[in-house]
């Protein structure tokens, strides 16, 4: 996606300067043409990556979102209308928000909708929350769309945290394993290998192969990680497109236990975001399509638009489900029950609930059984340089015996 600056004549007879996401400049003029605006001026904005942390450019993080949501439903709940409840919130400083709230208040003041207001900076807030407000101005209950989302948020942080919290002390193990290893290479065994060269005596060939792995290794370092930064910067490009994204995608829920572990945190996070969007009042189909990126997976999001599809042609949610093999039979029944009982919404929110306790037993299971695998590898890594290093000398003290 690139940016472009457009000048367009809006039917009132008006002249605006706006900017939008398009693929390219093709198919945004013959959008707006479409939206019956008149373009008089469309051009690429240059230096994009520069402009990244500029209004509008760079997505605040969700506790940001939750906070200034916090703000706003307590505000609107006492009863103040939209305006003031952004000028309550304005006045308390607004935090990293504070420019792009300013800009939809003036949008606001002028009579746009607050829905249009916010979409106008698709980069800031995600498309499942404008979605909401509009939502919630669809039915006339904003507050309650946005204690919606409120919860949701709450939820969605929680469960990441449990996750970055269960795998926190593996990620320090696997870093002190490897600053050990690198300064026993790269310090250590040359001091060793030194006092050996002047001694002159011919060296164990395990102690050999080590002192010539160490060698390579601190001749060619800087030239290995240009090497490796090379290789991961081509395969970031190459997983940016297409058919990388879909191959990268489709390896991840191939792998063996980490595989299912991922699909199961996707399943959990569409069942979630799609129980928030039916309850904020968006027809089952439409919700079906919002969700969808929720997945973040190629190859379950082609499996769900299909899913979609049937949905579309009048068939049930838990059919095109269990057509795709995107959930167990147990969380397919408990979705047909939901059907069947008009409570789909509770029933989405209870098989998110199950998967996530899922997913964090087996993140249980995972750092019980890493911790000791982890220091068991580092033990026998470290261990054997250390025997490397010794053999000649357990070799001089035979001799002298």
């Amino acid at each position: 996606m690139s940016i472009f600056t457009c000048k367009i004549g809006s039917s009132d007879g008006r002249i605006v300067v706006k900017e939008f996401d398009a693929l390219n400049s093709g198919i945004l003029r013959q959008s707006l043409e479409d939206q019956g605006f008149v373009v008089f001026e469309l051009r690429k904005k240059p230096l994009q990556f520069l402009m990244e942390g500029g209004l509008g450019r760079k997505r605040i993080g969700n506790k940001e979102l939750l906070m200034f949501n916090q703000e706003l439903l307590v505000l609107l709940k006492a009863g103040l209308p939209i305006l003031q409840a952004l000028d309550t919130i304005l006045e308390s400083g607004g935090g990293k928000l504070n420019d792009i709230l300013s800009a939809i208040r003036e949008d606001v003041k002028g009579g746009m909708a607050f829905s249009s207001a916010f979409e106008k900076y698709p980069r800031v807030f995600p498309h499942l929350y404008i979605a909401s407000i509009q939502a919630g101005e669809r039915t006339g209950d904003l507050p309650q769309t946005i204690r919606r989302y409120i919860a949701f948020l709450k939820r969605t942080e929680g469960f990441r945290g449990k996750i970055i919290a269960a795998l926190f002390y593996p990620a320090i193990l696997v870093s002190v394993a490897g600053v050990a290893v690198t300064v026993l290479l790269i310090y250590v065994v040359p001091t060793f290998s030194k006092i050996y060269a002047d001694s002159g005596s011919v060296l164990p060939l395990p102690t050999q192969m080590l002192i010539g792995f160490t060698s390579f290794l601190r001749r060619y370092l800087l030239l290995f990680i240009a090497f490796l930064a090379a290789v991961a910067t081509f395969f970031q490009r190459w997983k940016e497109t297409e058919t990388g994204r879909f191959a990268v995608d489709e390896l991840k829920i191939r792998t063996p236990f980490f595989g299912s572990l991922l699909t199961r945190y996707a399943v959990a996070g569409f069942t979630r975001t799609l129980a928030t969007v039916l309850g904020s009042g968006i027809p089952i189909v439409e919700a079906l399509r919002m969700s969808v990126g929720t997945l973040n997976n190629k190859v379950l999001e082609r499996g769900l638009l299909a899913a979609v599809v049937r949905v579309e042609e009048g068939s049930k949610l838990s059919s095109a489900l269990e057509s795709i093999k995107l959930m167990p039979p147990l969380a397919l029944r408990m979705l047909s029950v939901g059907e069947s009982t008009g409570s789909l919404e509770e029933m989405l929110a209870d098989i998110s609930d199950y998967f996530e306790e899922e997913i964090e037993r087996n993140l249980a299971v995972l750092t019980t059984a890493i911790e000791p695998a982890i220091m068991i590898v580092m033990g026998v890594v470290i261990g054997v340089i250390i025997i490397a290093m010794y053999l000649p000398i357990f070799k001089i003290a035979n001799t002298v015996g």
